[in-house]
């Protein structure tokens, strides 16, 4: 009797066996990897190369037409100075936009199913026309306050506290700030500190261009005892930069100082605008001083996730799947006998849901696991 061999896949895999590939392979969120997995982008990476010639542009200008006019304006070696402290300063900016954009910004791992239902006497109720509900949100103790923290129906997890769902990366990003166009990337737990060095930097870079313009202008004023206005016309490349530092600074100094006032209060971007601590106590606040030592002062955590890592490709799963029979809502009066969950930041946590379970460490201990 002959037998059949089974379907063979346009890779040369049996069709219906499970392809092991590397994490960042089977990846369900919208981010773009490069190196293997090693350096993982946003879906808007391209923003990335539009910020680096924002950078480089008008770097290679100062350096050509200004930098190298100053070196001969200076005696000794001041002239040559001023080049090489900017030159060493651009690739630090640069360094961080890098940092910031190619780096884990904090994702928490997706759950293969949803967790099951609570309270519901550890049994799942099947009435006619009905299916099993989760509670869409849950109630944690973080410093003595209650938080409300939300089920992600992506994740099909409940979302620690600071935790937000990016709509653009389609990931759920721990401590999540905001999404930032121009670095193409999320900025959360792990790239927060290096986005606002990016930030703080390029405003210090600004203010050294737009200073030494105007030094290289009064130099010439010195030399051929001419007006500003003649000066300026000699060279109009430091017009051009001291226009372009200007705007920029509006921008980029504004977000420094706005960053600063977040950091001092303990807020991210998302809090800030959403929930208006002015009008509420802030839970996460620990002090002026204690807030710029977490942030800056303590260690980055390990990311959470093995994009090298070989998995299992999920196969396609038809729409009425395990995952689609779960609807979560609000389960009105019954959710008012919902136990809530204690959250110190400064023990351990768990957000516990049925069989599932996430454990976070805090926040104190997690900054101080280095990467």
């Amino acid at each position: 009797m002959n037998s059949v061999a089974p379907p063979v896949s346009r890779g040369g895999a049996v069709e219906g066996a499970a392809e092991v590939v590397r994490t960042y392979q089977a990846w369900e969120g919208s981010n773009k990897f490069c190196l293997g997995g090693r350096l993982i982008f946003g879906p808007d990476v391209r923003s990335v190369f539009l910020s680096v010639i924002l950078i480089v542009a008008p770097a290679a200008i100062f350096c050509v037409f200004v930098a190298r006019k100053l070196m001969d304006k200076f005696s000794g070696h001041w002239g040559t100075a001023i080049m090489v402290v900017f030159i060493v300063f651009t690739i630090y900016v640069l360094v961080l936009l890098l940092l910031t954009s190619s780096r884990d910004p904090g994702i928490i791992p997706r759950n293969a199913q949803p967790p099951e239902p609570e309270n519901y006497e550890n049994s799942l109720e099947f009435v006619s026309g009905q299916t099993p509900r989760l509670p869409r949100t849950k109630d944690v103790i973080v410093n003595g306050a209650i938080v409300k923290v939300k089920y992600c129906d992506t994740c099909m997890l409940y979302r620690p506290p600071r935790c937000s769902h990016c709509s653009i990366c389609d990931n759920c990003v721990e401590r999540f700030d905001h999404h930032c166009p121009w670095v193409g990337q999320c900025i959360g737990l792990r790239n927060y500190r290096f986005f606002f060095m990016f930030v703080f930097s390029s405003t210090l870079l600004c203010l050294y261009v737009h200073g030494f313009c105007w030094v290289y202008i009064k130099k010439i004023m010195d030399s051929e005892k001419s007006s500003i206005w003649k000066a300026m016309t000699n060279t109009p490349a430091s017009i051009v930069l001291i226009i372009y530092t200007f705007l920029s600074l509006w921008f980029v100094g504004g977000l420094s100082i706005f960053h600063l006032y977040l950091i001092s209060t303990n807020q991210t971007t998302y809090e800030n605008f959403r929930y208006q601590y002015s009008r509420r106590a802030n839970p996460y606040n620990k002090g002026t001083v204690q807030n710029f030592l977490e942030i800056f002062c303590t260690g980055v955590p390990p990311s959470k996730n093995k994009f090298r890592a070989k998995v299992q490709r999920k196969a396609e799963t038809p729409s009425h799947s395990v995952s689609a029979r779960f609807i979560v809502s609000n389960l009105g009066n019954d959710k008012r006998d919902q136990e809530k969950v204690s959250w110190d930041e400064r023990g351990d946590g768990a957000l516990s849901t049925g069989s599932n379970r996430i454990t976070l460490a805090d926040s104190d201990n997690m900054m101080g696991n280095r990467q």
